[in-house]
């Protein structure tokens, strides 16, 4: 996005026209409004995130542009001076956003996530946060984490990584173009196609294959900025075209840029891949068109309106994100009116940087006098955003207080009776801003397998010389159990192998995801797991789930979803291994808070008999119903330990119950190990 702080150069023969200067304006304003739309949550424009693909490839057309016409109006490229200028037209605005979205992270956002959202906010000082973000949309354990006030800064690292790669490309290209005699705008063309047509053919695998991260990193959007590139170097052949060709494609762009934004579902579309190229050959078209020395473009860029937007368009995309998680975090959810009503508040805010920020030090004659002025500028002003960033982490980075020596952890707390229950701990483990790291080593060990992946993982705990097999398998709520059956598994000397999927429970049924889309891949991976457990031949199967529905026509994700298809599907898998010689046990679905526990426990750290709620476990009703279906088939449960005289605290003795959603800390299962040892042992084969 910060396009729209570069200088104001079009890349066109002299005498460049103004005109088609307002029409660049124009279309920054148009890509800064789609996204702005999109962000205030109006459904009529599921796709108004293409906005930011229209401003990467006007961000590589004028970047291009300015380099090639300083190398051949001087003969060299200054890079001190290039860089200077970015970092004065760009970091102190962006330091302000930063100390900002830091002060809304601290005083509105929850207190337990101030170690992610701050780690984010010195991510984006540096201009990395994309590749930060990158990580935490393919990390299961990261779903309780609420959207960042600098996720909007991925597409800001994405060009400043550009920036910081592209000029050398040009010296090195302008190196090797007089060694060999070549002209410079040729060779940067092998150069631009050397970078643009991998990172074209990454994107589209990538998004394939691993769609989460493929939207955020540096690889898969280089093509974009590169096609920008493109359309520079050719800027003289575009000088020659017709008039009614020209203002075609500036017609024809802006169509398909309207299609995209109107048609495009960004809740289904993989992003970028090769549907990226709508809006990218669209912008391309836009500038192409409007280059053109017969000046066809279209009256509605030029508009003075669109023109004035355009020019505040950097800080309105700066400004827009944080400004619209604060109003959430006040208000709660906003309608698309109200979120309208936000992003459109936006433009004073925007306006004040501009003015008072922006301007200032860019107009500087002082700053501009020298290279290593704005190198200074952009250093502190990095300094400073990283700094706030920093603040916001620090108060969680000291040592939690360990339990004294003899203190009574988790489920062990039930065997002194309820006087053991305090609403005050002296401590709690883990500290509740620690609590989605309180996991199992299956993670860590890369066991589960995530969206999209179909593949039976298998691995191996317990004793690998045990005398008999079991079989962990289902999804994240069998992986909470897997540090207590490990244990279990080494005591008796039994070797415990597992098979987990996210959202994907063990069954013949056909599954939803979370979010009522379709989960083909579920199916393909109870296949695919079924075979390689019946190869295994465990003596057991342990196994529970999330989800209580199926579908009850497996073959139509839109058919009814219920918890007798559920019943059906379990019933039927667990046949499936009886026959085999399998043996079954059902671990018995916990109960879920009606809320995220941790977060009101570090709300309520001196009461934390305030985030207690009542034993309900729909999960545990289906298991059991299927069982009386299934001759041998057991289900064990525990949820009388987890939530005595049928309320579960959030806090057992001083162990925190819940990590994420419904899922178990750690701490908490360990601490159960000993009674869930107990009521397996009767449906165990004797060592």
């Amino acid at each position: 996005m910060s396009t729209v702080a570069v200088e104001r150069v079009v890349v066109t023969p002299a005498g460049r026209s103004r005109r088609f200067r307002a029409d660049i304006e124009g279309l920054r304003a148009i890509a800064v409004g789609l996204v702005l739309v999109y962000h205030a949550g109006v459904r009529q424009l599921p796709g108004g995130f293409v906005g930011v693909d229209v401003f990467f490839v006007i961000s590589g057309y004028l970047i291009t542009g300015l380099l090639v016409r300083e190398v051949e109006s001087t003969g060299r490229l200054s890079m001190a001076a290039f860089y200077a200028r970015r970092a004065k037209r760009l970091l102190p605005a962006t330091a302000l956003v930063l100390v900002v979205a830091s002060l809304v992270t601290w005083l509105w956002l929850p207190q337990t996530q101030r170690a992610v959202l701050g780690g984010d906010i010195v991510a984006a000082a540096f201009y990395v946060v994309n590749w930060r973000l990158a990580d935490r949309s393919v990390d299961y354990l990261a779903e309780g984490v609420v959207p960042s006030p600098v996720q909007h800064f991925w597409s800001l690292a994405v060009e400043e990584q550009f920036y910081v790669l592209w000029p050398l490309v040009i010296l090195l290209v302008l190196v090797v173009a007089r060694r060999y005699r070549r002209s410079l705008r040729g060779a940067l063309a092998v150069g631009i196609s050397a970078i643009g047509v991998p990172s074209l053919v990454w994107s589209i695998w990538k998004t394939d294959h691993d769609p989460a991260p493929a939207f955020f990193v540096t690889t898969t959007r280089l093509w974009e900025l590169a096609i920008g590139g493109a359309v520079a170097l050719g800027a003289t052949h575009w000088q020659r075209l017709p008039a009614l060709a020209a203002r075609a494609l500036v017609w024809a762009g802006l169509g398909a840029l309207a299609g995209a934004a109107l048609l495009i579902d960004g809740g289904t579309a993989a992003w970028p891949g090769s549907l990226a190229l709508v809006p990218v050959l669209a912008t391309a078209a836009v500038i192409v068109g409007g280059s053109a020395a017969a000046r066809p473009g279209a009256r509605l860029l030029g508009a003075p309106p669109l023109v004035w937007i355009g020019g505040l368009s950097y800080s309105l995309y700066l400004w827009h994100w944080p400004v619209l998680i604060a109003a959430e975090a006040w208000w709660g959810p906003l309608g698309a009116r109200a979120g309208l009503l936000v992003v459109a508040a936006c433009v004073v805010p925007a306006w004040l940087c501009h003015e008072l920020v922006e301007s200032p030090v860019r107009r500087s004659t002082w700053v501009a006098a020298r290279a290593r002025r704005g190198l200074a500028i952009g250093a502190v002003c990095t300094l400073v955003g990283a700094a706030a960033g920093g603040l916001v982490v620090l108060p969680s980075l000291g040592a939690d207080p360990a339990p004294a020596p003899g203190e009574v952890l988790g489920a062990h707390v039930l065997e002194g009776g309820p006087d053991w229950f305090v609403d005050d701990p002296v401590s709690i483990t883990p500290s509740p801003d620690k609590a989605t790291a309180d996991v199992p080593q299956i993670y860590a060990d890369h066991c589960q397998v995530g969206a999209g992946m179909t593949e039976a993982r298998v691995c191996e705990y317990g004793d690998p010389a045990g005398t008999w097999t079991m079989a962990l398998v289902g999804d994240s709520k069998a992986a909470q159990w897997q540090p207590a059956l490990d244990t279990v598994a080494k005591r008796e000397h039994v070797r415990l192998i597992t098979y987990i999927k996210g959202s994907c429970a063990f069954s013949d049924g056909a599954l939803l995801l979370p979010q009522g889309q379709a989960f083909p891949d579920c199916s393909t991976w109870n296949a695919n797991v079924l075979r390689s457990v019946l190869a295994a031949k465990p003596a057991v199967v342990v196994t529970t789930q999330r989800e209580n529905r199926a579908l009850v026509d497996p073959d139509d994700p839109t058919s009814p979803y219920e918890s007798q298809a559920m019943v059906d599907a379990l019933a039927s898998r667990w046949q499936t291994l009886e026959d085999a010689g399998i043996g079954v046990v059902a671990l018995a679905g916990n109960p879920g808070p009606p809320g995220v526990l941790y977060e009101c426990v570090a709300e309520h750290r001196h009461d934390v008999s305030q985030c207690s709620f009542p034993r309900k476990a729909p999960t545990a009703t289906v298991q059991k119903k299927a069982a009386k279906l299934v001759e041998g088939a057991h289900v064990v449960d525990l949820n009388d330990v987890i939530c005595p005289d049928g309320t579960c605290p959030a806090v057992m003795g001083n162990v925190l119950t819940y990590r994420s959603t419904s899922h178990l800390t750690k701490t908490f299962v360990e601490s159960m190990t000993d009674v869930l040892a107990q009521r397996l042992d009767p449906l165990l084969p004797s060592s």
